[in-house]
């Protein structure tokens, strides 16, 4: 990669400062909203979406490997994770019955209402925080 001069340095710098600004506003926004509203945080909430999203033959399920990859969390956060969820009614863990080390994790009748009401709320703070602002005029 070429050494980049002093301006473009900084330019990248204050880049990746704003696109960690703007994550940092997005999540707060977000973990506030959902808990608020819906009592779900935005991890939470993104595993009952990726379920949701997954339905193939009438069943929301995915592994629990798929849902670490997909939601950026460690198999040992998301395993906390999906506990509070399952202990709220809102998901099931089964064994896979192809590889008895796999673990299958379902969203139940209950978790798919709390998503469809939770998104709404989701996608009102994603085009709140994320939607360009207009450029300034004159």
């Amino acid at each position: 990669m070429p050494d980049l001069d002093a301006r473009a340095e900084r330019a990248l710098v204050t880049e990746w400062r704003d696109l960690l600004a703007r994550h940092a506003a997005t999540a707060c926004a977000l973990d506030r909203e959902l808990n608020d509203r819906h009592g779900l945080g935005m991890s939470e909430f993104e595993v009952l979406e990726r379920l949701a999203e997954s339905v193939g033959g009438g069943c929301a399920q995915l592994r629990v490997q798929e849902l670490a990859g997909a939601v950026h969390l460690s198999q040992s956060a998301l395993s906390r994770l999906i506990g509070r969820l399952e202990k709220d009614g809102l998901v099931e863990r089964a064994m896979c019955d192809a590889d008895r080390r796999g673990i299958f994790v379902s969203l139940t009748p209950a978790g798919r209402s709390r998503y469809d009401e939770a998104r709404p709320t989701q996608r009102e703070v994603l085009a709140r925080t994320l939607t360009p602002l207009p450029a300034d005029i004159g």
